[in-house]
Formats: structure tokens, C-alpha cells, sequence
């Protein structure tokens, strides 16, 4: 019988037609808030968003009464689901610091749909994720997946949808310790993957270092087919980056974290490399870092580069959430004297549709355009404002709860009932 209820639970819901009227809409595309909007889902897509769609009939109907109705969060850089408590091994599958293995490492199957961050989450207007693993034995991590926060046991979007590698410090210190040797390192892996691909079966005569497996795994970046995502912080380390496309011309690069990429703007621009910065630093947590400003998201958005928010560094495992913050204070430093900022709608697709255009998936999620994933989220306030909260969510068309571990928590213990309580609690 328990068996069958779990089983049952797992279970992915059908997804509902479902039309959201009387709404203030934020497609998540750059545009600014409609008001008096409306939404439509069929078959877990949406059909149709925007002032003046009409409501099918003979489909459910919901009555934002007002309230804002908003593409769901996409979490630019995250290790949600892969990570539940960061000193306890066991639950932490983000990196293996003696595996035999770096590139050809994929992330999906370690995915876990009940960790207790992805409801949290969830909870918070999060519903699309892209996941990342940490670098080992070598500079190259492995692939990351684009994850869905839905309560159903497969929450796989697209299992290896990017590379992951560390240059930069962290980058230098896996390689032995100078940046030199891990651009040598990196140059040398995608060459072996280049060999792997002119012959598989004689690869490894001549003496390759990387493992079948690991050039395998490098040949859809190598071939431009996979985007490969770098964290680099540097200014100089940037353009370092973006001068492999010379030998390698057929990478689809994507700069992480990049907090002093403002300095290069304008070549990150012209080499049209999309970028997942951490929004806010401001402070020069390491020699990489010194010309941090709360200004970068805002600069490289002003010089034309494709910019979406992502939060290496910044307790990426749990708290995806904090993308709504950061993305109201980047329209926040629009009324700030000298500060470069966001309005109001680029913030907003800083979190949504560019990190979704950042690795190639802005036509399936992101945004409320037509045919797009059928991700909702009604607010109770603005998005962006830190005093709101989702009061429905849906994901692929299915409505989810807006509750979580936290949250039942909190309802358990603020009123606190004599014999409601276990004997830690009771009164002696």
C-alpha cells in the first residue's frame, strides 16, 4: 500500500489547459509589464500572452484580479539538487576531487527532485534551473543539465546542455598553479578531443591525456555543438578566453561570474560571448576581483552583450531565490548617481529569458512568447520587490504547490501549542 501511494505521488500530473485573465504580464522578454493581460496554456505550452488574447472556451479559467503574472525565475548558474549539505559528502555530488574522469562527467543522474532546495525554490517563483558541476582533478568539470523545480520524479529539462570549465584562479590552482598552464591544459584537451574525432578507434596511440571518455565528451564543444561555460573573473583572463575562438573558432563560449568583464565590454560585444554574472559584488573577494562594481550587469547590458544572473560563488546550492533581489536592485541603481543599472523589464529577463538564451534554450523557456514551457507565476506584489511572493505556480502546465519544508516549519513553531509540540517543547 505505501508503495503504491509513493509511486502514485511520483507520478508526473497532466498537464492543464488553463487561460490567466485579468493579469499584469511580464512576458520575461525585455518588454515592460502589460496590464490587463492575459495567458493561455494548452498541452503544458503557452499558446498565446498579451493584452486582447482571447480566453478559449471550455478551458479553466483564473482570475488574477490585478495581480502580477510573470514568466517563472530561470536560475542562471546553480548546483540545486546536487548539493544537499556541503560538509557531509554523501549528499554533496557537485565535484569528485579523485575521480578518474572530468569532462565526460554528467551531472543529470545525481539530480535529486526532493532535495529540500528545490522546493524551497520552487516556492520562491524558481522554475527553470541550470546545474553545474565543480571541478576536480582538472580544470574540465564535466556536463551540467537545465533541471525543472516541478514536483514530478524526472526533473531533467536537458541532460548535458553545456561544459563547465574553471579558468582564472580557481583554474590555475587545479592545473598546478599559474594560469598558463591551465590554458595549456585546456588547449591540450581540446585537441585530444579533436583527434578523438578524426579517429576513435586509434585515439590513445600517440599518446593523448585524456581518457576516451573525457575527448569524447569534448567533441560536441570542440564542434560547437555543446556551449561551453567558463568561469573567469579577470578582465584579462576574459580576453584571453574569447582569443581561443582564433585555434578553436568553433566554440560557443559563456562567461561565468566575469565580475570585471565591464572592462572588456566592448570585445565581449563584438565576439557575441553571452555572460552569467553574479549581479551585485561590489567587493574584491580575491586578486581577480579588484575592479568588482555593483555597475558590471548594467555597463555590459548598455554595450550590447546578451547578460542573464547567475550566482557561483554566492551559496548557489540553496539559494536561486535571491535572483529576484538582486534583479530589483539592479533597477534600484538606475536612480543612483553615477551607477549603471536595469529598467525594469531587462532585469526581469536578466532572470528569465537571457540566462535561457545564454546556452541556446530561449525558444523552449524563459519567456510567456508562444510556444514556450507553459513555467507561470503569480505574485502577490512585484516580482522584483523583496516583500513578494508567488501565490500559484505552474510548471509545464501543471500547478504546483507554493509550500516547503520551510514553510511548514515555520507554520508549526510561530504559535506554539501546549501538546502540539514534541517533549523538547513541552512546558516541565
Amino acid at each position: 500500500m505505501a508503495a503504491a501511494l509513493l509511486a502514485l505521488i511520483a507520478a508526473p500530473a497532466a498537464a492543464q489547459d488553463v487561460a490567466i485573465v485579468n493579469a499584469r504580464l511580464a512576458i520575461g522578454d525585455g518588454s515592460a509589464p502589460v496590464e490587463n493581460g492575459t495567458v493561455v496554456i494548452r498541452g503544458g505550452r503557452v499558446v498565446a500572452a498579451g493584452r486582447g488574447v482571447a480566453t478559449p472556451a471550455g478551458i479553466r479559467t483564473v482570475d488574477a484580479q490585478g495581480k502580477w503574472v510573470a514568466a517563472g525565475i530561470v536560475a542562471g548558474f546553480t548546483r540545486m539538487g546536487i548539493v544537499e549539505v556541503d560538509g557531509v559528502q554523501p549528499t554533496n555530488d557537485a565535484g569528485a576531487a579523485r575521480a578518474r574522469f572530468n569532462a565526460a562527467i554528467d551531472i543529470a543522474p545525481a539530480v535529486n527532485p526532493r532535495s529540500n532546495s528545490i522546493g524551497v525554490n520552487r516556492a520562491a517563483g524558481v522554475t527553470r534551473a541550470v546545474v553545474a558541476p565543480s571541478t576536480g582533478q582538472a580544470i574540465f568539470a564535466g556536463q551540467g543539465a537545465v533541471i525543472d523545480l516541478g514536483t514530478d520524479s524526472d526533473p531533467i529539462t536537458k541532460a548535458r546542455a553545456f561544459q563547465f570549465v574553471e579558468l582564472g584562479e580557481d583554474g590555475a590552482r587545479t592545473a598546478g598553479g599559474s594560469r598558463p598552464a591551465a590554458f595549456a591544459e585546456f588547449r591540450n584537451a581540446l585537441a585530444d578531443a579533436q583527434d578523438y574525432a578524426k579517429g576513435a578507434r586509434t585515439y590513445g596511440a600517440d599518446g593523448h591525456l585524456l581518457t576516451k571518455l573525457d575527448a569524447a565528451a569534448l567533441v560536441p564543444v570542440v564542434e560547437g555543438r555543446q556551449p561551453l561555460l567558463v568561469h573567469v573573473e579577470r578582465a584579462s583572463d576574459i580576453r584571453a578566453v574569447i582569443a581561443l575562438r582564433r585555434d578553436f573558432p568553433a566554440l560557443r563560449l559563456v562567461l561565468v561570474g566575469a565580475n570585471e568583464a565591464w572592462l572588456a565590454a566592448p570585445e565581449i560585444a563584438a565576439a557575441r560571448v553571452p555572460v552569467l554574472a553574479s549581479a551585485l559584488a561590489d567587493l574584491p573577494s580575491s586578486f581577480e576581483q579588484i575592479a568588482a562594481t555593483q555597475s558590471n550587469v548594467g555597463r555590459l547590458k548598455a554595450a550590447g552583450v546578451t547578460v542573464g544572473i547567475g550566482m557561483i560563488n554566492d551559496d548557489e546550492a540553496r539559494q536561486a531565490r535571491l535572483e529576484t533581489q538582486y534583479a530589483g536592485n539592479l533597477v534600484a541603481l538606475t536612480r543612483v548617481p553615477g551607477a549603471s543599472g536595469l529598467d525594469w523589464g531587462a532585469a526581469f529577463a536578466a532572470i528569465t529569458s537571457q540566462p535561457a538564451e545564454a546556452l541556446g534554450m530561449g525558444g523552449e523557456i524563459g519567456s510567456l512568447r508562444p510556444g514556450r514551457r507553459g513555467d507561470v507565476v503569480i505574485w502577490d506584489g512585484d516580482p522584483l520587490e523583496l516583500s513578494s511572493a508567488p501565490v500559484a505556480v505552474w510548471i509545464d502546465g501543471v500547478e504546483q504547490p507554493v509550500r516547503s519544508r520551510q514553510t511548514e516549519l515555520r507554520d508549526r513553531y510561530s504559535v506554539p501549542q501546549e501538546g502540539a509540540l514534541p517533549k523538547a517543547y513541552e512546558r516541565r
